[in-house]
C-alpha cells in the first residue's frame, strides 16, 4: 500500500470514456495522471462528426439518465446546460413483423390489442409469475432463460431484436447472468420478471430513465472530460509491456514506431479485451496475464448514416427507431430515426437515419464494401420505411470488433482479470469486457477504477 502524502504518478492506459473518467477522478484525489491512448483521438467508440447541418454519431447515439449517478456525472463534468432530452415524438419503438414496422405497445390495453404477439404469447406472459426460478449459480443462455419464462414467441419478437440492438448479438450465445444481470437478479430476488420489475420500478427515486444527448452529440462527453485534465492525452501512444520498477511500474511505449519507457507508481488499464490480451507482463507467470481475453467474441458492426429529403420517406418516423427480429430474415439489425430523436441532426426539410448492419447474426454483411452497403441499406429502408430517391448524404462507420459478447462461461475472463490484479499490485483493470457494455457502464467503470486507486493508496 502506498502513502498519499505526496501525489503519485498514475498512468491511465486507454483514452475511452472509462479511461478519461477514471483519470479525471484520480486527478481529483490529488495525483498526477497521464492518459496514454493508442488511437488518433480520445473517446473510443464515443464520438460524432458535424457534416454541415448533419450530425453523424460514430458509436452510441444516446445516453439513458437512468440513475442519479449519471445525472450527477453530467452536472459535474459541466454538460448539464447542454443536455438535450429526446423529443416526445421519439417515445414510440417499432419492431418488424410480417415485413412491416409495428409499434410496440406502451400500455396494458395496447398490449392486449397489439398484433405483435399472438393470444397464446400474451397468455404465456401473464402466467410468467408462476414459473419456477433457476438455481442461483446456473449460467444459462439468455435464449434458454426467455424460452423458460416467457416462451418462444417473446424470444423471437421481443428479446432477439432487443439483443441485436444492444449487443449486436444472439440470445443463444449470451449469458443472462453476465450480459443481463438485472434480468437474472429479478428472477432470483422476486421469482418473477413482471413482479420484480413492478417492485423495483425506479427504486432510487432518481431520474425516470429519460434519454438524452447534446447539441454536438455524445462526443461532447470525452471532450469535456479531456478539458478537465491537467495534462493532455498522449495520442498514438501504445503501451506494449509493464515491468516492475521498485514499488511502481515501468511501461514500454510505442509512439508511432518509436519505442520508449516511462515509470509510474500506479497503472490503470481501461482497454478493450484484445488490447488487454496483447499487454505483456514479462515478470509474471504466463497464466497470470490477460491473453485469455483474446477469446472474447467481438462481432463486426457497420453503422450507416443516411440523410433524405422528408418527402422521399413515407413513414412518419414517429419514434426512436425500428429493430429487426432475426426470424424476419432482414439484412439490417435496426435503424434509428436520428433526426426525430434530437434536433440539429439534419437540415430543414430533411431526415437522418442511422442503420446498423452485421453483428453476430450476419457478420458477412459487415464486410461488404461501401457501394454494396449503400444498395443493401437503400433496399431495406425502401421496403420498411418507404424511403425513395437518392440519399442527400451517405456515410459509413466500421467497427471491426464492436461489442464484447458476454457468453456463458464469461466468469473465466473475469477470473483472469482478478488474478492479474492480485499478481500485479498497483495495476487496475476495467472496461467493457469487465464492467458492462453500455455508456453508463463505462462511466461507472471509471468511477470504480478511481475508487480502487483511492483504497489502494489509503494510509
Amino acid at each position: 500500500m502506498l502513502s498519499t502524502r505526496k501525489p503519485l504518478r498514475v498512468a491511465v492506459v486507454g483514452g475511452g470514456v472509462t479511461g478519461l473518467t477514471a483519470a479525471w477522478q484520480i486527478q481529483r484525489l490529488g495525483h498526477r495522471v497521464t492518459v496514454l491512448e493508442a488511437g488518433a483521438r480520445a473517446g473510443g467508440v464515443v464520438g460524432a462528426q458535424r457534416l454541415g447541418a448533419w450530425l453523424q454519431e460514430l458509436g452510441p447515439n444516446s445516453l439513458l439518465e437512468g440513475s442519479p449517478e449519471i445525472a450527477a456525472f453530467v452536472d459535474d463534468v459541466g454538460l448539464a446546460p447542454r443536455r438535450l432530452y429526446a423529443a416526445p415524438a421519439a417515445k414510440q419503438r417499432y419492431l418488424v413483423r410480417g415485413g412491416r414496422p409495428v409499434a410496440l405497445p406502451t400500455s396494458p390495453g395496447a398490449f392486449l390489442r397489439t398484433p405483435l404477439f399472438s393470444a397464446g404469447a400474451k397468455l404465456r406472459l401473464m402466467l410468467e409469475p408462476f414459473r419456477r426460478r433457476a438455481p442461483a449459480d446456473a449460467d444459462e443462455s439468455l435464449a434458454d432463460f426467455v424460452r423458460r419464462r416467457l416462451g418462444r414467441e417473446f424470444l423471437d419478437y421481443a428479446i432477439n431484436p432487443f439483443v441485436a440492438g444492444v449487443y449486436a448479438g444472439d440470445p443463444e450465445r449470451l449469458s443472462v447472468r453476465y450480459a443481463f444481470p438485472r434480468l437474472h437478479a429479478l428472477e432470483q430476488e422476486h421469482g418473477s420478471l413482471l413482479l420484480g420489475a413492478l417492485r423495483r420500478r425506479n427504486p432510487s427515486g432518481g431520474p425516470k430513465g429519460r434519454i438524452f444527448s447534446f447539441p454536438e452529440g455524445l462526443g461532447e462527453i470525452p471532450r469535456a472530460l479531456q478539458a478537465r485534465l491537467l495534462d493532455p492525452v498522449l495520442l498514438r501512444t501504445r503501451v506494449t509491456a509493464l515491468r516492475r520498477a521498485g514499488a511502481g511500474w515501468r511501461l514500454t511505449l510505442d509512439q508511432r514506431g518509436t519505442l520508449g519507457e516511462a515509470e509510474f507508481d500506479l497503472v490503470v488499464c481501461a482497454l478493450p479485451a484484445d488490447a488487454l490480451a496483447a499487454l505483456e507482463f514479462p515478470e509474471l507467470a504466463p497464466d497470470a496475464g490477460l491473453r485469455l481475453l483474446a477469446e472474447i467474441p467481438h462481432p463486426a458492426v457497420v453503422s450507416v448514416f443516411t440523410g433524405h429529403r422528408r418527402e422521399d420517406v413515407t413513414h412518419p418516423l414517429d419514434g426512436f427507431g425500428l429493430l429487426m427480429p432475426g426470424v424476419e430474415g432482414g439484412r439490417i439489425l435496426g435503424t434509428l430515426f436520428s433526426s426525430t430523436l434530437f434536433p440539429g441532426r439534419a437540415p430543414e426539410g430533411h431526415v437522418a437515419l442511422t442503420t446498423f448492419v452485421g453483428g453476430t447474426r450476419q457478420p458477412e454483411l459487415a464486410a461488404l464494401d461501401d457501394a454494396a452497403l449503400a444498395t443493401l441499406v437503400r433496399e431495406e429502408l425502401g421496403r420498411l420505411l418507404g424511403v425513395g430517391g437518392t440519399p442527400a448524404i451517405f456515410r459509413v462507420q466500421r467497427w471491426p470488433r464492436a461489442i464484447p459478447q458476454y457468453a456463458p462461461g464469461h466468469e473465466r475472463f473475469l477470473t483472469a482479470i482478478r488474478r492479474l490484479e492480485a499478481a500485479a499490485p498497483g495495476v487496475f483493470v476495467g472496461g467493457n469486457c469487465r464492467d458492462g457494455i453500455s455508456l453508463p457502464n463505462c462511466i461507472a467503470a471509471g468511477y470504480r477504477l478511481a475508487a480502487a486507486v483511492r483504497r489502494h493508496t489509503e494510509v
